[in-house]
C-alpha cells in the first residue's frame, strides 16, 4: 500500500489486522478509504491554492509555535497562528475561512519575522481574507471588512484618509453609534480630527491604480 492510502486507511479509522472482521468488512472498509482519499485531495487542493495566492511556503511549516509566542493577538483569537497553518494544510476550508484570527490579525509580521522556516503566516492570512470574502464565510459579528472597505472607497476618492468621514460611514454602516462617543471632544480639541475633507489632485489615476488592483487579484488562483 502507498504512503498516501495508508494515511488515508488511518483517516478513515482503519486501526491495523486486528480490526473486525465479517460480510462487507473489505467493502466498507473500502468506501471509508475511497472517502479520506477524496478528503485528501480536496484539502490538498485548498492548501495549494492558498500557497498560490500568497506565496507563503506553508510545506515547510515545522509547528514550533514561534509564531503563536510572538503574535500580540493570538490570546483573544479562537485558533492560533501556528494551528491555523496546520489547518490550512489538512484542508479544513470551513474552519479556516470561518475562524476570526484571520480578521483580528494586524499585519505586523511579527510572525513572519519570527519564523526559521520563512513561512509568511501574514501573507497567507491576506489570501484567506480574499478567499473569506469570496466564498461567503466571514466570521460573525466582525465589522473588518467594513471598515476595509469604508477605508478603501474613502482612499480612492479623496486620495488621503479622512478620519471624520470614516467613523460616520463606519457607525452608520455598523450601528454603533455611540461607541467611543467620549473621546470624540477631545480628538477634536487637539485637531486630530478635520471637519471637512482634504481637496488631493489626480483622481482618474487613482481610478485607474484601484482598477489595475482588482484586475490583479481577479487573475490570482
Amino acid at each position: 500500500m502507498s504512503h498516501r492510502n495508508q494515511l488515508a486507511a488511518q483517516l478513515a479509522g482503519r486501526v491495523g489486522p486486528a480490526d473486525a472482521r465479517g460480510p462487507g468488512a473489505d467493502d466498507a472498509r473500502a468506501r471509508r478509504v475511497s472517502r479520506a482519499a477524496a478528503l485528501s485531495d480536496r484539502g490538498a487542493d485548498f492548501a495549494a491554492a492558498v500557497d498560490a495566492a500568497s506565496a507563503a511556503n506553508l510545506a515547510a511549516c515545522l509547528q514550533c509555535a514561534k509564531c503563536t509566542s510572538g503574535c500580540p493577538v493570538a490570546a483573544r483569537a479562537d485558533i492560533r497562528p501556528h494551528e491555523l497553518v496546520r489547518l490550512v494544510q489538512l484542508g479544513q476550508l470551513d474552519e479556516v475561512l470561518g475562524s476570526r484570527l484571520i480578521w483580528q490579525c494586524t499585519s505586523c509580521q511579527t510572525c513572519t519575522t519570527r519564523c526559521p522556516q520563512k513561512v509568511d503566516i501574514a501573507a497567507m492570512n491576506d489570501a484567506l481574507r480574499r478567499l473569506s470574502r469570496t466564498r461567503a464565510k466571514v466570521c460573525a459579528g466582525t465589522t473588518v471588512p467594513t471598515f476595509n472597505d469604508i477605508f478603501l472607497r474613502t482612499i480612492r476618492r479623496l486620495g488621503r484618509m479622512y478620519e471624520m468621514g470614516l467613523m460616520a460611514s463606519y457607525k452608520l454602516r455598523t450601528l454603533r453609534l455611540m461607541e467611543d462617543v467620549g473621546k470624540l471632544p477631545m480628538m477634536l480639541k487637539k485637531r486630530k480630527l478635520a471637519l471637512l475633507p482634504p481637496l488631493v489632485r489626480g483622481r482618474a489615476e487613482r481610478k485607474r491604480l484601484f482598477e489595475r488592483c482588482r484586475q490583479a487579484g481577479d487573475r490570482k488562483p
